[in-house]
């Protein structure tokens, strides 16, 4: 089974490719919600109170626009907020794979959404890259429509969807109808599975 790492800059549609490739027959996981279900525990929470205070857990609860308002306003905040998350999404992203290889019927191959995964060194972990790409107009309007705090400082921390899609094995763009990249995608796990 193909071990797949996904990517795309914000507003390219990385998790609606992730939905199309579980329903072609692909175990998926995203980063996105590993670090989500995180916020929800209490190391990580404790974390972030500590760094940056009580207000950006109000209640208790992450406020993740909160985080990243004051991460991005830190200098040095990014580089803490990754130093301190991604080893706890490596560990969750290792037990999920391996559970995953010893499905039978294995599955058509295993995904990982990964937005940052060239920007972080992490291609070699997969057998095959995909970068899904969009045109600037269509990707700043589905950014803004998910209400996207600090969009430009975010994206000045990623490559540009060009220099993911030279990295990548493989390109699928995301322009058109979801049927139009679910057929992309399916192309894609058919190269992958012979």
């Amino acid at each position: 089974m193909p071990v797949i790492g996904l990517t795309g800059g914000m507003g390219a549609g990385k998790s609606t490719a992730l939905k199309a490739l579980e329903r072609l027959g692909a175990a998926v996981q995203s980063t996105d919600a590993v670090v989500h279900e995180l916020y929800g525990g209490t190391t990580l929470r404790d974390a972030v109170i500590t760094r940056w205070g009580p207000e950006v857990a109000p209640g208790g609860e992450v406020d993740r626009a909160a985080v990243a308002r004051r991460a991005f306003a830190d200098e040095e905040g990014p580089a803490w907020l990754e130093g301190t998350i991604w080893p706890m999404v490596g560990e969750r992203i290792s037990s999920w794979l391996q559970q995953t290889l010893a499905l039978r019927p294995a599955p058509r191959a295993a995904v990982i959404e990964v937005p940052l995964l060239f920007e972080a060194g992490m291609e070699g972990m997969y057998d095959a890259t995909i970068a899904v790409v969009a045109s600037e107009e269509l990707r700043e309007r589905r950014a803004a429509s998910r209400g996207h705090a600090l969009t430009e400082e975010r994206a000045a921390r990623q490559l540009t969807q060009e220099e993911k899609a030279e990295r990548a094995t493989y390109v699928v763009e995301n322009d058109g109808s979801e049927e139009d990249l679910e057929r992309e995608l399916s192309g894609v796990l058919d190269k992958l599975g012979r």
